[in-house]
């Protein structure tokens, strides 16, 4: 799963086609705040910015050239903020 500030939706996709990860279900607004000191994406006057989310799942050796290039887009441009997260999936249909 990637969250990211909406500023880097082509970013994130091209991304994933340079990867040559294909199948992802995209989210298009996702409200949170960053754990360590991101400002709240609401969409709200107070706090406009909003987030998105791409849900894919990928082989397990390409986990690490996908998270590489997440922290890469992430140091980028710390402010904006991206962020991915990894779990196994046991079976799908």
């Amino acid at each position: 799963m990637i969250v990211f500030n909406q500023a880097h939706t082509d970013r994130v996709e091209y991304m994933l086609d340079m990867l040559n990860i294909r199948g992802f279900t995209f989210f298009e607004e996702v409200q949170g705040r960053g754990s360590r000191n991101g400002e709240p994406h609401r969409g709200t006057h107070a706090w406009p910015e909003m987030n998105s989310c791409i849900l894919t799942i990928v082989e397990d050796e390409k986990v690490p050239a996908l998270l590489e290039s997440v922290k890469k887009l992430d140091m980028r441009n710390e402010e904006v903020g991206v962020r991915s997260f990894v779990w196994n999936i046991e079976q799908t249909v």
